[in-house]
């Protein structure tokens, strides 16, 4: 696995080694001990997938407390563009966001560790997306972000009239409204 690291520290983009051949290909999509070696320690304890078509935006989600969540999410088929934003008060990439586009041809994985909201557009007519959680699912502990906000920026690639949101993504405050962030200075968020 070859790591990638971005233009914040914490968010990795991870490229599996895949092997070819005449019958197609193989690739370990997840190996605990290597993600240990080269990300961080992370131990995964949900796996969720999606399936989703062109234009549906999810986003920008995370949980709060004691029930934050890293995140390693792929594509398994179609494209989509992948985004974390850093929501961490006092970080010096607060309000940055890194974006990567994963695709079922690709393989790439990304990791988005707490502290960071996450989201994706769909590119492609339809995808099927996969992530694993390092903690469970806590309806209460839900906060978002617009994923619209104008002081992020953040280009989803699809036209704004084609964007497909939930009842509840269209409702998010902006992040500068939000007072559901995370301290940079609390460990529990994994400073690497």
């Amino acid at each position: 696995m070859e790591i990638i690291r971005t233009g914040i520290a914490e968010v990795v983009i991870l490229l599996p080694k895949i092997f070819n051949d005449g019958r197609g290909y193989f690739f370990e999509s997840y190996s605990q001990k290597e993600f240990n070696e080269k990300v961080r320690t992370v131990d995964f304890v949900q796996d969720n997938e999606s399936r989703s078509t062109y234009g549906v935006l999810r986003g920008l989600h995370f949980q709060q407390g004691e029930h934050s969540q890293s995140k390693l999410v792929r594509v398994v088929e179609g494209s989509v563009l992948d985004v974390a934003v850093d929501i961490r008060k006092g970080s010096p990439t607060f309000g940055k966001y890194v974006s990567v586009l994963l695709t079922g041809e690709n393989h790439k994985q990304f990791f988005v560790p707490r502290g960071f909201a996450h989201g994706f557009s769909v590119l492609s007519e339809t995808a099927v997306f996969q992530y694993k959680c390092d903690r469970f699912y806590a309806p209460l502990s839900e906060g978002a972000i617009a994923w619209n906000d104008p002081d992020i920026g953040i280009d989803w690639m699809v036209p704004e009239d084609k964007v497909i949101l939930s009842g509840k993504d269209e409702c998010h405050p902006f992040l500068k409204e939000c007072d559901c962030l995370f301290d940079y200075k609390d460990d529990l968020y994994e400073k690497i």
